[in-house]
Protein backbone atom coordinates (compact mmCIF):
# COMPACT_ATOMS: atom_id res chain seq x y z
CA UNK A 1 0.00 0.00 0.00
CA UNK A 2 1.40 3.32 -0.83
CA UNK A 3 2.33 6.05 1.28
CA UNK A 4 1.83 9.22 -0.29
CA UNK A 5 2.63 11.54 3.09
CA UNK A 6 -0.26 14.21 1.73
CA UNK A 7 -2.31 13.95 5.26
CA UNK A 8 -3.92 17.37 4.62
CA UNK A 9 -5.39 19.06 1.17
CA UNK A 10 -6.34 22.62 0.55
CA UNK A 11 -8.39 22.85 -2.13
CA UNK A 12 -8.41 27.14 -3.45
CA UNK A 13 -11.55 28.26 -4.83
CA UNK A 14 -15.36 27.16 -4.74
CA UNK A 15 -16.13 26.43 -8.14
CA UNK A 16 -17.89 23.67 -9.71
CA UNK A 17 -14.37 21.65 -10.12
CA UNK A 18 -13.41 22.47 -7.00
CA UNK A 19 -16.67 21.05 -5.04
CA UNK A 20 -16.50 17.99 -7.71
CA UNK A 21 -12.91 17.38 -6.34
CA UNK A 22 -13.74 17.89 -2.80
CA UNK A 23 -16.38 15.48 -2.90
CA UNK A 24 -14.01 13.05 -4.66
CA UNK A 25 -11.26 13.48 -2.09
CA UNK A 26 -13.22 13.29 1.09
CA UNK A 27 -15.10 9.89 0.06
CA UNK A 28 -10.84 8.90 0.32
CA UNK A 29 -10.34 10.35 3.76
CA UNK A 30 -8.98 6.89 5.80
CA UNK A 31 -11.42 5.92 8.46
CA UNK A 32 -11.83 2.77 10.14
CA UNK A 33 -14.50 1.56 7.41
CA UNK A 34 -11.55 2.08 4.90
CA UNK A 35 -10.01 -1.28 4.57
CA UNK A 36 -13.07 -3.30 4.57
CA UNK A 37 -14.63 -0.97 2.20
CA UNK A 38 -11.89 -1.42 -0.45
CA UNK A 39 -11.82 -5.56 0.22
CA UNK A 40 -15.88 -5.87 0.01
CA UNK A 41 -15.84 -3.76 -3.35
CA UNK A 42 -13.10 -6.26 -4.12
CA UNK A 43 -10.86 -2.72 -5.34
CA UNK A 44 -7.28 -2.41 -6.46
CA UNK A 45 -5.35 -2.34 -3.17
CA UNK A 46 -2.18 -1.35 -5.10
CA UNK A 47 -3.11 1.71 -7.04
CA UNK A 48 -6.86 2.15 -4.83
CA UNK A 49 -4.28 3.96 -1.47
CA UNK A 50 -5.92 5.41 1.59
CA UNK A 51 -3.16 8.02 0.84
CA UNK A 52 -2.99 9.22 4.32
CA UNK A 53 -5.39 11.43 3.97
CA UNK A 54 -7.08 13.03 7.11
CA UNK A 55 -8.32 16.76 6.36
CA UNK A 56 -9.93 17.94 3.15
CA UNK A 57 -10.42 21.49 3.78
CA UNK A 58 -12.31 23.81 0.85
CA UNK A 59 -11.37 27.81 0.63
CA UNK A 60 -13.51 30.53 -1.86
CA UNK A 61 -12.31 34.06 -2.08
CA UNK A 62 -15.76 35.58 -0.60
CA UNK A 63 -16.03 34.74 2.91
CA UNK A 64 -19.92 35.16 2.46
CA UNK A 65 -20.45 33.54 -0.23
CA UNK A 66 -18.37 30.47 1.43
CA UNK A 67 -20.95 30.85 4.13
CA UNK A 68 -23.65 30.58 2.43
CA UNK A 69 -22.37 27.12 0.35
CA UNK A 70 -21.66 25.50 4.18
CA UNK A 71 -25.03 26.40 4.94
CA UNK A 72 -26.39 24.84 2.13
CA UNK A 73 -24.65 21.89 2.39
CA UNK A 74 -24.35 21.85 -1.89
CA UNK A 75 -22.93 24.47 -3.84
CA UNK A 76 -26.40 25.28 -5.16
CA UNK A 77 -24.33 27.90 -7.70
CA UNK A 78 -21.97 26.22 -9.91
CA UNK A 79 -22.98 22.46 -9.23
CA UNK A 80 -25.96 22.13 -7.49
CA UNK A 81 -27.67 18.70 -6.72
CA UNK A 82 -24.90 17.21 -4.57
CA UNK A 83 -24.46 17.00 -1.23
CA UNK A 84 -21.11 17.75 0.64
CA UNK A 85 -19.36 14.86 2.72
CA UNK A 86 -19.48 15.98 6.50
CA UNK A 87 -15.56 15.66 6.67
CA UNK A 88 -15.24 18.45 4.31
CA UNK A 89 -13.70 21.62 6.14
CA UNK A 90 -14.75 24.80 5.19
CA UNK A 91 -12.28 27.41 5.88
CA UNK A 92 -12.37 30.89 4.81
CA UNK A 93 -9.45 32.46 6.13
CA UNK A 94 -6.32 32.77 4.37
CA UNK A 95 -3.68 31.94 6.45
CA UNK A 96 -5.46 29.31 8.03
CA UNK A 97 -5.93 26.87 4.95
CA UNK A 98 -2.43 27.36 4.12
CA UNK A 99 -1.64 26.27 7.40
CA UNK A 100 -0.75 22.33 7.96
CA UNK A 101 -0.84 21.70 4.06
CA UNK A 102 0.45 18.58 2.39
CA UNK A 103 -1.13 19.53 -0.86
CA UNK A 104 -3.06 22.86 -2.68
CA UNK A 105 -5.28 22.63 -5.20
CA UNK A 106 -5.53 25.45 -7.31
CA UNK A 107 -9.33 25.55 -8.66
CA UNK A 108 -9.60 29.27 -10.02
CA UNK A 109 -9.80 30.33 -13.21
CA UNK A 110 -6.87 31.26 -14.68
CA UNK A 111 -7.97 35.04 -15.24
CA UNK A 112 -8.33 35.61 -11.08
CA UNK A 113 -5.13 33.34 -10.39
CA UNK A 114 -2.93 36.34 -10.01
CA UNK A 115 -5.38 38.50 -8.03
CA UNK A 116 -5.93 35.25 -5.62
CA UNK A 117 -2.52 33.51 -5.53
CA UNK A 118 -1.30 37.58 -4.45
CA UNK A 119 -3.72 37.70 -1.89
CA UNK A 120 -2.31 34.16 -0.74
CA UNK A 121 1.28 34.57 -1.10
CA UNK A 122 2.74 35.04 1.94
CA UNK A 123 0.66 31.89 3.65
CA UNK A 124 2.02 29.16 1.43
CA UNK A 125 4.36 26.96 3.29
CA UNK A 126 7.47 26.10 1.87
CA UNK A 127 7.69 22.80 -0.37
CA UNK A 128 4.19 22.04 -0.38
CA UNK A 129 3.18 20.87 -4.03
CA UNK A 130 0.06 22.87 -5.61
CA UNK A 131 -2.07 20.45 -8.44
CA UNK A 132 -3.96 23.20 -10.70
CA UNK A 133 -7.04 22.46 -12.64
CA UNK A 134 -7.56 25.59 -13.96
CA UNK A 135 -7.48 25.80 -18.31
CA UNK A 136 -6.87 29.32 -19.50
CA UNK A 137 -4.06 31.65 -20.90
CA UNK A 138 -3.88 34.96 -18.93
CA UNK A 139 -4.67 38.19 -20.87
CA UNK A 140 -1.61 40.18 -21.94
CA UNK A 141 1.21 38.13 -20.16
CA UNK A 142 -0.06 35.39 -22.37
CA UNK A 143 0.67 32.84 -19.56
CA UNK A 144 -0.37 29.62 -18.75
CA UNK A 145 -1.67 28.57 -15.07
CA UNK A 146 1.70 26.64 -13.98
CA UNK A 147 3.86 30.02 -15.11
CA UNK A 148 1.35 32.43 -12.90
CA UNK A 149 2.17 30.49 -10.13
CA UNK A 150 5.48 30.45 -10.49
CA UNK A 151 5.74 34.53 -11.21
CA UNK A 152 3.50 34.76 -7.84
CA UNK A 153 5.31 32.60 -5.83
CA UNK A 154 8.66 31.79 -6.58
CA UNK A 155 10.34 35.33 -5.68
CA UNK A 156 9.11 34.42 -2.04
CA UNK A 157 9.70 30.77 -1.97
CA UNK A 158 13.45 31.27 -3.25
CA UNK A 159 13.89 33.81 -0.30
CA UNK A 160 12.96 30.57 2.03
CA UNK A 161 15.06 28.41 0.36
CA UNK A 162 12.39 26.64 -1.27
CA UNK A 163 11.36 25.91 -4.83
CA UNK A 164 7.80 25.84 -6.27
CA UNK A 165 6.63 22.43 -6.95
CA UNK A 166 3.68 22.15 -9.72
CA UNK A 167 1.48 19.86 -11.20
CA UNK A 168 -1.68 19.98 -13.47
CA UNK A 169 -4.55 17.79 -13.34
CA UNK A 170 -6.52 17.91 -16.97
CA UNK A 171 -8.82 15.84 -19.32
CA UNK A 172 -12.23 15.40 -20.59
CA UNK A 173 -13.31 15.62 -16.75
CA UNK A 174 -17.10 17.62 -16.42
CA UNK A 175 -17.54 18.26 -12.74
CA UNK A 176 -21.29 17.48 -12.68
CA UNK A 177 -20.01 13.82 -13.76
CA UNK A 178 -17.61 13.11 -11.78
CA UNK A 179 -20.21 14.28 -8.80
CA UNK A 180 -22.24 11.25 -10.54
CA UNK A 181 -19.46 9.30 -10.37
CA UNK A 182 -19.38 7.94 -13.90
CA UNK A 183 -16.58 6.70 -15.19
CA UNK A 184 -13.91 9.29 -16.32
CA UNK A 185 -10.27 9.75 -17.25
CA UNK A 186 -7.57 12.42 -16.14
CA UNK A 187 -4.44 13.26 -16.75
CA UNK A 188 -1.56 14.92 -14.35
CA UNK A 189 1.14 16.13 -15.84
CA UNK A 190 4.52 17.35 -13.75
CA UNK A 191 8.32 17.77 -14.59
CA UNK A 192 8.89 16.13 -11.34
CA UNK A 193 7.96 12.20 -12.48
CA UNK A 194 7.09 11.40 -8.85
CA UNK A 195 5.17 14.76 -8.07
CA UNK A 196 3.23 13.03 -11.35
CA UNK A 197 2.83 9.42 -9.53
CA UNK A 198 2.15 10.93 -6.03
CA UNK A 199 -1.15 12.79 -7.79
CA UNK A 200 -1.95 10.20 -9.12
CA UNK A 201 -2.20 7.51 -6.81
CA UNK A 202 -3.66 10.77 -4.45
CA UNK A 203 -7.00 11.59 -7.10
CA UNK A 204 -7.31 7.86 -8.75
CA UNK A 205 -10.72 6.21 -7.58
CA UNK A 206 -13.10 3.63 -9.44
CA UNK A 207 -14.80 5.93 -10.97
CA UNK A 208 -11.40 8.35 -12.03
CA UNK A 209 -8.52 6.61 -13.88
CA UNK A 210 -5.25 9.05 -14.07
CA UNK A 211 -2.31 8.33 -16.09
CA UNK A 212 0.78 10.92 -15.74
CA UNK A 213 2.93 12.82 -18.70
CA UNK A 214 5.58 14.91 -18.09
CA UNK A 215 4.76 17.69 -20.92
CA UNK A 216 3.01 20.07 -18.71
CA UNK A 217 3.47 22.85 -21.86
CA UNK A 218 1.45 20.54 -23.73
CA UNK A 219 -1.50 19.89 -21.63
CA UNK A 220 -2.01 23.28 -20.07
CA UNK A 221 -2.41 24.48 -23.87
CA UNK A 222 -4.53 22.00 -24.92
CA UNK A 223 -6.65 22.16 -21.77
CA UNK A 224 -7.08 25.74 -22.65
CA UNK A 225 -7.46 26.00 -26.51
CA UNK A 226 -9.83 23.32 -26.76
CA UNK A 227 -12.56 25.77 -24.64
CA UNK A 228 -12.35 28.00 -28.26
CA UNK A 229 -13.21 25.19 -30.48
CA UNK A 230 -16.26 24.30 -27.69
CA UNK A 231 -17.23 27.74 -28.36
CA UNK A 232 -17.22 27.42 -32.25
CA UNK A 233 -19.00 23.38 -31.97
CA UNK A 234 -21.78 25.70 -29.74
CA UNK A 235 -22.29 28.03 -32.45
CA UNK A 236 -22.50 25.63 -35.30
CA UNK A 237 -24.80 23.46 -33.02
CA UNK A 238 -26.71 26.94 -32.29
CA UNK A 239 -26.91 27.53 -35.91
CA UNK A 240 -27.96 24.19 -37.06
CA UNK A 241 -25.22 23.81 -39.19
CA UNK A 242 -24.92 19.58 -38.77
CA UNK A 243 -22.89 16.96 -37.62
CA UNK A 244 -20.65 16.95 -40.77
CA UNK A 245 -19.65 20.88 -39.64
CA UNK A 246 -19.33 19.47 -36.37
CA UNK A 247 -16.80 17.01 -37.31
CA UNK A 248 -14.89 19.11 -39.67
CA UNK A 249 -14.36 21.71 -37.11
CA UNK A 250 -13.18 19.50 -34.11
CA UNK A 251 -10.79 18.05 -36.31
CA UNK A 252 -9.70 20.93 -38.13
CA UNK A 253 -9.44 22.71 -34.57
CA UNK A 254 -7.46 20.05 -33.12
CA UNK A 255 -4.96 21.05 -35.95
CA UNK A 256 -4.67 24.24 -34.83
CA UNK A 257 -4.47 23.34 -31.45
CA UNK A 258 -1.39 21.03 -31.96
CA UNK A 259 0.22 23.94 -34.48
CA UNK A 260 0.59 26.34 -31.73
CA UNK A 261 1.08 23.87 -28.88
CA UNK A 262 4.11 22.09 -31.00
CA UNK A 263 5.42 25.99 -32.02
CA UNK A 264 5.46 26.44 -28.36
CA UNK A 265 7.69 23.11 -27.12
CA UNK A 266 4.89 21.07 -26.71
CA UNK A 267 4.61 17.27 -27.98
CA UNK A 268 2.75 16.74 -30.61
CA UNK A 269 1.32 13.54 -29.13
CA UNK A 270 0.15 15.36 -25.99
CA UNK A 271 -2.68 16.38 -28.28
CA UNK A 272 -4.00 13.27 -29.38
CA UNK A 273 -4.15 12.17 -25.79
CA UNK A 274 -6.93 12.56 -22.97
CA UNK A 275 -6.20 16.29 -22.42
CA UNK A 276 -6.06 16.85 -26.38
CA UNK A 277 -8.81 15.20 -28.29
CA UNK A 278 -10.27 13.47 -25.00
CA UNK A 279 -11.29 16.77 -23.34
CA UNK A 280 -11.68 18.47 -26.88
CA UNK A 281 -14.52 15.78 -27.78
CA UNK A 282 -16.16 15.82 -24.04
CA UNK A 283 -16.00 19.82 -24.43
CA UNK A 284 -17.81 20.23 -27.80
CA UNK A 285 -20.22 17.75 -27.43
CA UNK A 286 -21.49 18.03 -23.47
CA UNK A 287 -24.88 19.94 -22.44
CA UNK A 288 -22.70 20.68 -19.48
CA UNK A 289 -20.04 22.48 -20.70
CA UNK A 290 -19.98 26.68 -20.39
CA UNK A 291 -18.16 27.53 -23.27
CA UNK A 292 -20.41 25.11 -25.88
CA UNK A 293 -23.55 26.02 -24.43
CA UNK A 294 -22.36 30.14 -24.66
CA UNK A 295 -21.37 29.31 -28.26
CA UNK A 296 -24.82 27.97 -29.01
CA UNK A 297 -26.91 30.70 -27.56
CA UNK A 298 -24.22 33.17 -29.58
CA UNK A 299 -25.11 31.08 -32.82
CA UNK A 300 -29.38 30.88 -32.07
CA UNK A 301 -28.72 34.97 -32.07
CA UNK A 302 -27.90 36.51 -28.83
CA UNK A 303 -24.90 38.95 -28.45
CA UNK A 304 -21.89 37.65 -26.85
CA UNK A 305 -22.59 40.18 -23.54
CA UNK A 306 -26.60 38.37 -23.42
CA UNK A 307 -24.90 34.92 -23.86
CA UNK A 308 -22.34 35.08 -21.33
CA UNK A 309 -24.51 36.94 -18.47
CA UNK A 310 -26.47 33.76 -19.02
CA UNK A 311 -23.95 31.68 -17.51
CA UNK A 312 -23.40 31.68 -13.93
CA UNK A 313 -19.67 30.14 -14.31
CA UNK A 314 -16.80 31.70 -15.52
CA UNK A 315 -16.76 31.00 -19.51
CA UNK A 316 -12.73 30.48 -20.24
CA UNK A 317 -12.67 30.28 -23.80
CA UNK A 318 -13.86 33.54 -24.16
CA UNK A 319 -10.52 36.00 -22.68
CA UNK A 320 -8.17 32.71 -23.56
CA UNK A 321 -9.10 33.06 -27.29
CA UNK A 322 -7.87 37.02 -27.16
CA UNK A 323 -4.79 35.55 -25.38
CA UNK A 324 -4.21 32.57 -27.91
CA UNK A 325 -4.58 35.02 -30.85
CA UNK A 326 -1.87 37.20 -29.51
CA UNK A 327 0.23 33.32 -29.00
CA UNK A 328 -0.58 32.61 -32.77
CA UNK A 329 0.54 36.20 -33.87
CA UNK A 330 3.62 35.80 -31.87
CA UNK A 331 4.62 32.41 -32.85
CA UNK A 332 3.67 33.18 -36.70
CA UNK A 333 0.89 30.25 -36.72
CA UNK A 334 -2.14 30.34 -38.89
CA UNK A 335 -5.33 29.11 -37.04
CA UNK A 336 -8.48 30.31 -38.75
CA UNK A 337 -11.19 28.99 -36.90
CA UNK A 338 -9.83 30.59 -33.31
CA UNK A 339 -9.08 34.02 -35.71
CA UNK A 340 -13.14 33.95 -36.77
CA UNK A 341 -13.69 33.09 -33.11
CA UNK A 342 -12.00 36.24 -31.78
CA UNK A 343 -13.55 38.43 -34.67
CA UNK A 344 -17.36 37.50 -33.32
CA UNK A 345 -16.68 37.60 -29.72
CA UNK A 346 -14.88 40.96 -30.02
CA UNK A 347 -15.85 42.28 -33.32
CA UNK A 348 -18.73 41.76 -34.16
CA UNK A 349 -18.45 39.89 -36.85
CA UNK A 350 -21.77 38.10 -38.44
CA UNK A 351 -21.60 34.50 -37.28
CA UNK A 352 -23.17 33.20 -41.18
CA UNK A 353 -20.13 35.60 -42.51
CA UNK A 354 -17.62 33.85 -40.43
CA UNK A 355 -18.85 30.32 -41.68
CA UNK A 356 -18.83 31.23 -45.60
CA UNK A 357 -15.28 32.85 -44.83
CA UNK A 358 -13.85 29.68 -43.46
CA UNK A 359 -15.54 27.95 -46.26
CA UNK A 360 -14.30 30.22 -49.17
CA UNK A 361 -10.53 29.83 -47.75
CA UNK A 362 -8.32 29.19 -50.57
CA UNK A 363 -8.35 24.93 -51.04
CA UNK A 364 -5.11 23.13 -50.26
CA UNK A 365 -3.73 19.45 -49.14
CA UNK A 366 -5.04 18.51 -45.53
Amino acid sequence: MRDTKYETISIIGDGGMATALAILLCEKIADSNSVERIQKEKLNVEHYTLNAIRCVRMWGYDRRQLAQIEQAGENKKFLPGYKFPKTLIFEPDDERIMAGADLIVSAVPSQFMRSVWTRLKDFVPADVPIVSVAKGIENGTLLRPTQILAGVLEPKLKAQNSKLKTAVLSGPTIADELARRLPATACVASRDEQLAKDVQHIFYCPWLRVYTNTDVVGVELAGAMKNIIAIAAGIIDGTGCGDNAKAALLTRGLVEITRLGVAMGARPQTFAGLTGLGDLVTTCISPKGRNRSFGERVGRGQTVRQARDATESVVEGIATCSSVVALAAKYNVEMPITQSVYEVLFENKPVQTAIEELMTRKLKAE
